[in-house]
C-alpha cells in the first residue's frame, strides 16, 4: 500500500485535499490502472490514479451514486438522481437514458453492480429516510431499457454476486438485512433469502465479493468492513477510524488491493471521516463486469 498519506498495520489513508461527503460506489478499472467513486452529495466524480496516485475530480450537476465502465465504448453508464445516464469526463458529457421513477420525486440511484451479461442492477432509495418502503431495484439491459427487479426497499444498497454470477446478493440498509437472490439467464430473481441481518442499529452498505466467495460488506455505524463467508458466517473484520463506512471494492493488476469508501455527514468531530482508504483483505478479488451497450 503506497499511495497513503498515513499508514498502520491494517489500514491507509489515500493522499489528498479533500473528504467526501458521502463516498460510495468505488470501481477499478483495469484499462486505466485507477480507481473511480463517487461523492454524492458533493456531488462528484472522483478517480484515483494508481500508476502515479494522483486523485482527480470531476463536479457533477446532481447527485450521482454509481458509475459503471462500458465495455464496447468509452465512458460509463451513470446513476443520477434522475435516473441512468451515460456519461464521458473528458469531454464532460451527460446523455439521459431514462427516469426509472417520475413520479418518486424524493427517490434518488444509490447502488449498483454489472452482472456477467452485462445487465447492470441498480437501486434506488428515499431520499427523506421516510418509514416508507419506496424504494426499488431495477435491472437495465443492454438495450438500454430497465424493469423493474424486486421492490419493497428503503435503502437500497450494495449488489454483488457469486463468482459464477448465478446469485446477486442485495441489500436494504434501513432493515439491516442482506438478502440473496437465485440469478436466472434471462435475468429474472428467484427464491430470495436472507444472507446475513445486522443488529444494534449497523447497517449494510455496499459489498463486493472474493474469488473464494466471501462477501465483503462495509458496515455503516459500524465503523468497519466484514467478510462472511458463502454460508453468511463471519469470519473476519478490518476496523476503520470512521464510523460511517459505505462501500469496497478490490483493485490492482492482481485484484490483491483493497479499497473502501466512508462518509463525513454527521461525523464533523471525524478526523478521518469521508476518507477513502485501503486495507489489506488478504485474499484476491473479482474482475468487475462492465456494461455490455
Amino acid at each position: 500500500m503506497t499511495t497513503a498519506a498515513q499508514t498502520r498495520a491494517d489500514y491507509a489513508v489515500i493522499a489528498r485535499p479533500d473528504r467526501d461527503l458521502l463516498g460510495e460506489g468505488p470501481l477499478w478499472s483495469a484499462r486505466e490502472n485507477a480507481l473511480y467513486w463517487v461523492d454524492i452529495k458533493a456531488p462528484r466524480v472522483n478517480r484515483l490514479s494508481l500508476t502515479s496516485g494522483a486523485v482527480q475530480t470531476w463536479s457533477m450537476p446532481e447527485q450521482i451514486g454509481w458509475l459503471i465502465e462500458r465495455r464496447d465504448a468509452p465512458g460509463f453508464i451513470a446513476g443520477f438522481k434522475s435516473g441512468f445516464a451515460q456519461l464521458t469526463l473528458e469531454p464532460l458529457a451527460i446523455t439521459p437514458i431514462g427516469a426509472p421513477e417520475p413520479h418518486l420525486p424524493d427517490n434518488r440511484m444509490n447502488d449498483a453492480k454489472a452482472d456477467r451479461h452485462g445487465r447492470i442492477w441498480a437501486g434506488t432509495m428515499n431520499e427523506r429516510s421516510g418509514p416508507q418502503p419506496q424504494g426499488s431495484l431495477y435491472r437495465l439491459d443492454t438495450d438500454l431499457t430497465w424493469r423493474t427487479a424486486d421492490t419493497g426497499y428503503r435503502i437500497a444498497n450494495g449488489p454483488t454476486f457469486t463468482p459464477d454470477g448465478r446469485t446477486l446478493y442485495h441489500t436494504d440498509s434501513a432493515a439491516g438485512v442482506v438478502y440473496r437472490f437465485d440469478v436466472t439467464e434471462e435475468g429474472t430473481l428467484e427464491n430470495r433469502q436472507t444472507f446475513v441481518t445486522l443488529g444494534d442499529g449497523e447497517s449494510p452498505d455496499g459489498m463486493t465479493t472474493d474469488a473464494e466467495g466471501g462477501v465483503w460488506i462495509a458496515i455503516w455505524d459500524g465503523a468497519r468492513v466484514s467478510r462472511y463467508s458463502p454460508e453468511g458466517v463471519l469470519d473476519r473484520s478490518i476496523p476503520l477510524p470512521a464510523r460511517q463506512i459505505t462501500s469496497c471494492t478490490f483493485a490492482g493488476p492482481d485484484l490483491d488491493r483493497m479499497f473502501v469508501t466512508s462518509a463525513a455527514i454527521g461525523c464533523e468531530d471525524e478526523a478521518l471521516a469521508g476518507a477513502l482508504f485501503e486495507i489489506d483483505p488478504g485474499v484476491r478479488g473479482l474482475a468487475p463486469y462492465a456494461f455490455g451497450g
